[in-house]
């Protein structure tokens, strides 16, 4: 867990450095940054999305992720934490529940967190989480200057996100092998693809009913595994 604890810290840092740095910015400079945020984001979920092991699994996941994640509906229960978050945290900035949701998924559906955890709780190996640590702290200096006091908050959400990932890895080690954990990056990697055209302003695709759809090809494995 300490490689999560050490990602945890540097968001919520961040985030307090963009709080501060919040009033300094021109709109138009904030609007343009987070713009840049955006296609980078892109960029990150192309590169991902490109290091696919099976790509027919991948589609089915998605699909089968999105009917999940829509029956149950995440991003509204998402939603709704936020909103209940931004009434108590009223007149600190920024639209809380946006940057609480887009933060969160930012920071949680990515490659690095999925592996981090994985390598955490596997071989006790921190170096990618730390790497991630580095990179979700300039994310979260962003993303606070224009979102928020939300986008500190979804430290709370990569904590447990990362943190159950971390603690699961042992349990499941038998059945993460290498193209189960190559198929569930590249399913990471379309959903921040999805987080980059809604930051971008492109679409207003509901990312967070589709996070089942990541832990699709764990059941996929299992269930192989054993008919075999």
């Amino acid at each position: 867990m300490f490689g999560t604890i050490v990602n945890v810290a540097a968001i919520i840092v961040g985030s307090l450095l963009g709080l501060i740095l919040k009033g300094g910015i021109p709109k138009k400079v904030g609007d343009t940054v987070i713009q840049g945020l955006g296609l980078s984001v892109l960029l990150i979920g192309i590169t991902g999305a490109i290091k696919v092991n099976n790509l027919m699994l991948v589609i089915i996941s998605m699909l089968i992720g999105a009917a999940i994640g829509e029956a149950i509906d995440i991003d509204r229960m998402l939603n709704n934490l936020g909103n209940k978050v931004e009434t108590r945290f009223k007149g600190k900035g920024g639209h809380v529940s946006e940057g609480f949701v887009t933060s969160s998924l930012l920071f949680c559906v990515g490659a690095m967190a999925i592996v981090g955890a994985l390598d955490s709780g596997l071989r006790g190996d921190y170096k990618i989480l730390f790497a991630k640590s580095v990179l979700d702290f300039v994310f979260s200096v962003i993303t606070a200057s224009s979102l928020g006091i939300g986008v500190m908050l979804s430290a709370i959400s990569v904590f447990i996100y990362q943190g159950t990932i971390t603690l699961l890895a042992s349990v499941l080690k038998g059945f993460l092998i290498q193209s189960v954990i190559t198929d569930m990056t590249a399913v990471g990697s379309l959903l921040i693809i999805g987080i980059s055209l809604n930051i971008l302003g492109v679409s207003k695709i509901k990312v967070a009913n589709f996070l089942p759809a990541m832990f699709i090809p764990v059941f996929y494995q299992i269930i192989t595994t054993f008919i075999k």
